[in-house]
């Protein structure tokens, strides 16, 4: 459907309003900033920590199945680097999960 032309004075008083309400959630959001605690460096590292061991715990689980597998049942593909590489990919998932899960708690607050 067609909209229907806008006076210039109604476009104005449109824009200015969106204007307003982008404004006054900016200043929101930056007032409710200056209100919470400082999460500081210990904060910092402790995520750094959950996203570091998120990836290198299933990282090194599949590498040590891959090495029994490879030591129990040689074979010609290396179970060890398929089951690295997998455990790096799940690893990484289990990351971006716990950033996305930390992220979306920070924008609802």
């Amino acid at each position: 459907m067609a909209e229907k032309k806008l006076s210039p004075a109604e476009r104005r008083r449109r824009i200015a309003e969106a204007f307003t309400a982008k404004v006054g959630t900016k200043e929101a959001r930056r007032i409710k900033g200056r209100t919470q605690k400082d999460n500081g460096l210990w904060f910092g590292l402790g995520v750094a920590g959950i996203v570091g061991w998120s990836v290198a715990i299933p990282t090194l689980l599949g590498a040590a199945l891959g090495i029994w597998i490879d030591q129990t049942w040689p074979s010609r593909f290396s179970w060890s680097l398929m089951l690295l590489v997998l455990g790096v990919g799940l690893g990484c998932l289990n990351a971006w999960y716990w950033v996305k899960k930390s992220r979306e708690k920070i924008i609802r607050d």
